[in-house]
């Protein structure tokens, strides 16, 4: 695509080939003008589709030039590497002097950093908690603020950022509100809802033209570490037709967590692949388990585990996600067709950065399931929740429960003032 299709100033049209930009990007394509006209936008795209360079641009063409004595534009990235790789963008990009760029991380002293904004920034590049701590300490002034950005959002939330972000962005009377990430789930709803309106959301999708040859593959999205035990404990029930079938972890620990989590009927047909422990059931070879006629499910550690011939396994199914996708990649390659190999992805939201990876490198999307009706969902701390009302209904209770009356079953609270307004009476000084 060529760069007039930007609609770019002339000065960044010839800063862009002097930097050696021949053509421009899909999501700057889609994104450019909408940035320029100042719409709040939720951008999914992967890493390496220049949406840096997009929101670079975006902030060049609404600023222009630096005469007000406040920041004009925020940006917020995970850490400083990412601080660092921005600045450079903008100096590379910005030919325009009157524009300053202030970065903002934790490495350095937060006094010189205040001396720098107080010199005058018309760009503030910063990690959350550090242009928060700023903030707080009244040395960053948001009262000009036109541009809030924030970028790798799904990287600010898994590092569990989202206060600093939320409470900067209501500190914002009005602007415009634009958030890069490479995937959109209920956790990244969670952080920007409640500051922005109605945003268009536009998602790049940047798969390999090269789709690979893999293990018939399916995903399902579920909340927490708890829920996935119970959905591994309710495919294993299910599994009609006995199959051979691997069960990886991330952890050792977490290996002999999920041992001891299972139902007592899988607990039996299940081993540890090297067990920490020497009186539990386990292998040290893939082999020996293949020829076990005792064992149908074997759990496996990324953490310290070789690379392991899973080819002939009918199922394999990862309950975490590995962080490095090159080892996933390995495991679901298929080999042949002769057999009907199947590989099941249970990810949380968070888990879904890897999994994005992964399906631009197989070149297709990863079909996601349902989860079963009778599953029973954990919402952290709180009681099991079942997945469907007859699952509910079915839930046993211990002999001192008691049923809520209708009239006291609420999840809501009235001041005495409202009260007594509903019941027509005085409010009692």
């Amino acid at each position: 695509m060529l760069l007039d299709k930007l609609k770019l100033s002339k000065p960044l049209i010839r800063s862009m080939t002097e930097a050696g930009y021949l053509s421009a990007y899909e999501v700057q394509v889609k994104t450019m003008s909408r940035m320029i006209g100042a719409q709040d936008m939720i951008v999914s795209a992967s890493e390496g589709s220049g949406k840096t360079t997009a929101y670079v641009l975006g902030t060049l063409m609404r600023l222009k030039y630096g005469v007000e004595e406040a920041p004009r534009a925020l940006i917020l990235v995970p850490d400083k590497e990412s601080v660092l790789a921005v600045m450079e963008k903008f100096e590379l990009l910005n030919k325009n002097q009157t524009i300053r760029v202030v970065g903002l991380y934790a490495e350095q002293g937060i006094e010189s950093q205040m001396n720098a904004l107080a010199d005058g920034a018309d760009i503030v590049v910063a990690t959350p908690e550090r242009a928060r701590a700023i903030y707080l300490k009244l040395g960053l002034n948001l009262n000009k603020i036109i541009m809030f950005i924030v970028d790798d959002a799904e990287l600010i939330i898994k590092k569990g950022l989202q206060l600093p972000v939320s409470e900067l962005a209501r500190s914002i009377t009005r602007c415009q509100h634009l958030v890069f990430t490479e995937v959109i789930h209920e956790k990244l709803h969670y952080m920007i809802d409640h500051f922005m309106n109605f945003p268009v959301v536009i998602e790049i999708e940047n798969l390999s033209p090269n789709k690979l040859e893999t293990r018939d593959q399916v995903l399902y999205q579920v909340p927490d570490f708890r829920t996935k035990i119970n959905l591994l404990n309710l495919l294993l029930d299910k599994d009609e037709e006995v199959k051979k079938t691997v069960v990886f972890v991330n952890t050792r620990l977490t290996a002999q967590k999920l041992y001891k989590s299972l139902s007592p009927a899988n607990m039996k047909k299940t081993a540890i692949f090297n067990p920490l422990f020497f009186d539990q059931a386990g292998f040290n070879s893939i082999s020996d388990f293949t020829e076990n006629t005792e064992f149908t499910t074997l759990i496996v550690a990324n953490e310290g585990t070789e690379t392991i011939d899973t080819g002939q396994i009918p199922v394999l199914i990862h309950l975490e996600v590995p962080d490095e996708k090159e080892n996933f990649l390995k495991r679901v390659m298929k080999e042949s067709d002769v057999q009907k190999l199947e590989s099941i992805i249970f990810s949380t939201d968070i888990e879904l950065h890897t999994v994005k990876k992964i399906e631009q490198a197989v070149g297709y999307k990863i079909p996601q399931l349902n989860l079963p009706e009778d599953l029973v969902i954990y919402k952290g701390k709180a009681k099991a929740i079942p997945n469907d009302k007859k699952a509910k209904e079915s839930v046993i209770t211990g002999a001192a429960f008691h049923e809520k009356k209708e009239s006291n079953a609420k999840d809501y609270n009235f001041s005495s003032r409202e009260k007594a307004k509903m019941n027509r009476k005085k409010k009692h000084s």
